[in-house]
């Protein structure tokens, strides 16, 4: 005679698709999967690692000695900054367009109806642009350690100024996911390339604010880039942080609230059809 097993009601509420540890376990294996094929690919690697790196390295070659005779200041503690925040928003755009192939080609919606929690998908980019920048982050300070750069501040400062880079490119990020689940092209994804560009070149990071003509410092100044640039100099080498570090929070969880919904809306709404 067979037996019926009694289950606990607890057990069914811990392997629900929509319970809390469901969203913990499904986001895990998506962040594993997003991670391995970023590793996997070339274009995702060479923008968010060698491309930095040899940005840095031409920076302290070229304009490095000019800088640091026109501030008093070595050119790294301007140059590093920028090249980590280069390296997490170039990463978040490769990773954008993968995005977009992924739902051309019907990989969201396939997920979609696996028997998975509907907002692991979305956490897990979010968890996994997190890790990418971070370690990112650190391979290129590690380089530019060989170059003379080094943490004046103490180690509490030092690892502060890491997770500056992690909070900029998930604000980009959100930006980034928006568009990319509204258009079909993704010509439109990396034409925001350029709008990185114009942050690198017209930021306190590139040349010191000194150094851009006086009509235009006001914009310099206060663009996104330059004040996180100035947070990360401060927290590295010295100088005023609670300016910068205010107006970094304030663009970053601006953007973050602004893009949030839509990039939440747009992902459900690609990953069913």
């Amino acid at each position: 005679m067979a037996t019926i097993e009694r289950t606990d009601p607890s057990d069914t509420l811990m392997f629900s698709e929509s319970s809390v540890p469901a969203l913990l376990r499904h986001t895990w294996i998506q962040t594993q999967r997003l991670l391995v094929r970023w590793v996997r690919d070339p274009i995702t690697l060479l923008e968010t690692l060698i491309v930095p790196c040899l940005l840095l390295l031409m920076l302290d070659i070229v304009v490095g000695s000019p800088i640091e005779k026109f501030s008093g200041h070595s050119a790294l503690y301007g140059s590093v900054p920028m090249v980590t925040l280069v390296g997490a928003l170039s990463g978040t755009v490769a990773s954008g367009v993968m995005l977009g192939r992924e739902r051309d080609a019907g990989l969201l919606a396939r997920l979609w109806v696996l028997p998975v929690h509907r907002a692991s998908g979305l956490a897990a980019r979010i968890v996994a642009e997190g890790c990418r920048i971070l370690a990112g982050t650190i391979i290129i300070i590690c380089f530019a350690t060989a170059l003379g750069f080094r943490f004046r501040q103490g180690p509490l400062a030092a690892f502060a100024m890491l997770w500056i880079p992690v909070l900029f490119g998930l604000a980009f990020a959100t930006m980034v996911t928006a568009i990319a689940v509204f258009t079909a092209k993704s010509t439109l994804v990396e034409a925001i390339a350029i709008l990185s560009s114009l942050l690198m070149f017209f930021s306190t990071g590139f040349v010191p604010l000194g150094a851009y003509p006086e009509w235009i410092q006001p914009v310099v100044r206060h663009q996104p880039m330059s004040v996180a640039v100035d947070t990360m100099r401060a927290l590295a080498e010295g100088g005023p942080l609670a300016g910068p570090l205010a107006q970094t929070l304030l663009w970053s969880f601006g953007a973050i609230a602004v893009f949030a919904l839509p990039a939440g809306y747009g992902y459900r709404r690609a990953s069913r059809r």
